[in-house]
């Protein structure tokens, strides 16, 4: 068995990820038609860029982009405590908002998201996520599209990082071995970008 069969598996192939994208922006295109003004999608960075990127794509009429970054850290005790590192560009007032995320688990990051920019008198906010892992959630948080169900596994690719890298990985990996990829982060480079993986 060969360390990239050791540490990872394909758990999402690429063409399942086209397909479901491009059902969400119809099922999202259906509850936001008829909005005064075109919907503003807000990409959660760095993780949710190439979901964003290939939901817009697929949406049929107009939309508008704006950004979020985040940063999640550990203090006084207490996990889960989050901050804004870049906000948004755009006035969201009377606006109909969609919050998009990488992947929701504990529901900390999109309930902080959620609340923060209800605040700013939008005229609707919903969210859309590309991973669901509803095994890790804590808190309750609505969630109105997504796009898959996973298991509690980690998992990079689409967007997703280990690290800084393997964002660009076309389909989504479950990590079996986090600690082997711990130790050593290039480990899956050599079999995901110089050969072709089954």
């Amino acid at each position: 068995m060969t360390a990239w069969e050791q540490t990872a598996d394909v758990l999402i192939r690429d063409v399942q990820l086209r397909r479901r994208v491009h059902e969400l922006a119809r099922e999202m295109e259906r509850v936001l038609a008829g909005t005064k003004q075109p919907p503003v999608l807000v990409g959660v960075l760095k993780g949710s860029t190439l979901f964003l990127a290939d939901l817009i794509r697929s949406f049929d009429g107009h939309v508008e982009v704006d950004f979020i970054s985040i940063s999640s850290y550990a203090g006084g005790g207490q996990s889960g405590v989050v901050r804004i590192v870049k906000d948004l560009e755009t006035d969201i007032r009377g606006r109909d908002v969609v919050i998009v995320e990488d992947i929701v688990d504990t529901g900390l990051t999109l309930n902080y998201l959620r609340q923060t920019l209800a605040d700013r008198e939008t005229n609707s906010l919903r969210a859309v996520t590309l991973l669901d892992k509803v095994a890790r959630r804590i808190v309750p948080v609505e969630l109105e599209f997504a796009g898959f169900e996973i298991e509690d596994v980690f998992v990079v690719g689409y967007g997703l990082d280990f690290q800084g890298r393997y964002r660009n990985v076309p389909d989504i990996l479950a990590v079996k071995d986090i600690a082997k990829l711990a130790n050593d982060p290039m480990l899956l480079v050599e079999p995901l970008f110089l050969e072709k993986y089954a």
